[in-house]
């Protein structure tokens, strides 16, 4: 558990910052950013975007058929925040020889609409005046990004956790007959009860920082902004991790504060803007549409999505989908680093 300690102190690891993080360095997954610009990008909302940036990184070759046809296109979603880089979390059941190959793959992993690199109401520069989107707009933005820029008109598979999970529902839901296969990791198929009680609490603490001012600060509101990740950070562990983490209650409340901290490198509106996104995704009622072969991966100590309420019964509503889940000290997180445990399950889905 020693060498996740430091990633545990920064932010909630995982979901809540950026960048790539030391102990996960050296997986051999080498990524260099591109983008790519939609004009006049219309939301379910019916606002437009003038103009919306797609960032994106792609590893492994494509491989085409006697038509030209790319035939093994994979688009990897990332998590509640982050960036194309999350790819690297996974960097143990990615890569060559590993159960998302990359001699046999052409990955895609776009940064999220709303998350810094792609558009988002920081890097617009349009702040509060930035258009609310949803986990279909996200889609939508990644669907662009395929089809046009990229020129694939069919996709082998998708795969992401979390929030990244979410937008591979949307995407199998949204593009029913534009995969093949599937596999959404530690999520469920709409924000409700204490998931949607959890980030809402989130968003109102910062909102609440008299520095928001309605979302037109000068300064970030740092205070509410860290009270928040604190609070959020909570859920992310099992109880035995925090049990065996912090040996003291001040310990504790150190890390908690520490977590906080994560906070520094974010924008508190691409805060609220995504978790607004994530309070209003639900394709519960969409996933009798599903065609793609789904594997269902879930973590059995997940307090975000615990089992019960979020991936078993959503499993049993796709059609044909195969469940897999495993034990994590880490709980949510486990899904990042303890992935590996359900890699023989990847395999034999993928096969």
């Amino acid at each position: 558990m020693k060498r996740f300690g430091r990633i545990a102190l920064i932010g909630l690891a995982l979901f809540l910052t950026l960048g790539t993080f030391t102990s996960l360095k050296g997986q051999g997954l080498e990524l260099r950013p591109e983008y790519f610009i939609v004009k006049d990008f219309k939301l379910a909302s019916g606002e437009v975007l003038p103009e919306m940036k797609v960032e994106y990184a792609t590893l492994g070759q494509p491989q085409r058929d006697a038509s030209g046809n790319i035939t093994n296109g994979v688009v990897t979603c990332h998590g509640w925040s982050g960036s194309y880089a999350q790819i690297k979390l996974m960097g143990e059941v990615v890569g060559t020889g590993k159960p998302f190959d990359t001699d046999r793959f052409f990955i895609i992993s776009p940064t999220a609409l709303g998350s810094p690199g792609s558009s988002s109401p920081s890097v617009s520069g349009l702040g509060s005046k930035f258009p609310k989107y949803t986990v279909s707009d996200m889609v939508s933005a990644q669907y662009l990004l395929v089809t046009e820029h990229l020129k694939i008109n069919h996709l082998a598979g998708v795969f992401g956790a979390s929030m990244g999970g979410q937008q591979t529902l949307q995407w199998i839901t949204q593009y029913p007959d534009f995969m093949d296969w599937a596999i959404p990791i530690a999520t469920s198929d709409a924000t409700k009860g204490r998931l949607a009680g959890i980030f809402g609490v989130m968003s109102h603490i910062i909102q609440s920082d008299p520095a928001y001012e309605a979302g037109d600060y000068k300064e970030q509101p740092r205070k509410g902004m860290d009270t928040a990740f604190m609070g959020v950070y909570l859920w992310y562990f099992t109880p035995a991790y925090f049990k065996t983490k912090y040996k003291t209650n001040d310990e504790l409340l150190k890390g908690l504060k520490d977590a906080g901290l994560g906070s520094a490198q974010m924008d508190a509106n691409d805060i609220i803007w995504r978790n607004d996104a994530l309070w209003k995704y639900d394709v519960s009622k969409e996933l009798s549409k599903v065609k793609a072969r789904t594997l269902v991966i879930g973590v059995n100590s997940d307090e975000l999505f615990p089992p019960e309420d979020a991936f078993i019964p959503m499993a049993k509503q796709i059609p044909g989908a195969t469940l897999f889940a495993y034990d994590s000290m880490f709980g949510h997180l486990g899904c990042a680093f303890d992935l590996k445990k359900a890699s023989q399950a990847i395999v034999e889905f993928l096969k």
